[in-house]
């Protein structure tokens, strides 16, 4: 979506959520973001504060969760389901979406296995297995 710059991807999340707050127009892409930040109030004050944000590291040993990370997820799992990549994961969301109904909490259960797969990737120095993550997904609906 972004790249890999990391101060970069997260000033495009401070910039939209500005803009959404000020009423000035926003891109398609800020349009989304702020649509999925305004979804986590949470995160408002850290947005708020601009440049600080840009740079903050959150441990998950002192307990912190990167609030950009979920953030992100949200946005890469409405790309997924915008492309349909990987093939069949919107047919799978679907089947997630007629038995939640809540498109909020679906992302929340898609990101156990977004989370695993981007870990697994990680860990193996790979890129994230797709067929797995698209095997964890349909099984979220046969639950």
């Amino acid at each position: 979506m972004f790249g890999n710059d990391r101060e970069a991807l997260r000033r495009q999340y401070v910039t939209a959520w500005r803009k959404q707050q000020a009423g000035e127009p926003l891109s398609p892409l800020e349009g989304m973001i702020a649509e999925v930040v305004a979804m986590h109030p949470e995160y408002h004050a850290l947005l708020e504060g601009g440049e600080a944000a840009l740079g903050r590291d959150f441990s998950v040993e002192q307990g912190e969760s990167n609030p950009f990370m979920h953030l992100g997820m949200h946005m890469a799992i409405r790309e997924q389901l915008s492309t349909d990549r990987p093939a069949g994961i919107r047919a799978a969301i679907h089947a997630l979406l007629g038995q939640m109904q809540d498109a909020h909490a679906v992302e929340h259960r898609l990101m156990e296995c977004l989370g695993q797969a981007l870990w697994e990737a990680q860990r193996a120095g790979r890129a994230p297995d797709e067929a797995a993550y698209l095997r964890c997904v349909q099984g979220l609906a046969r639950r």
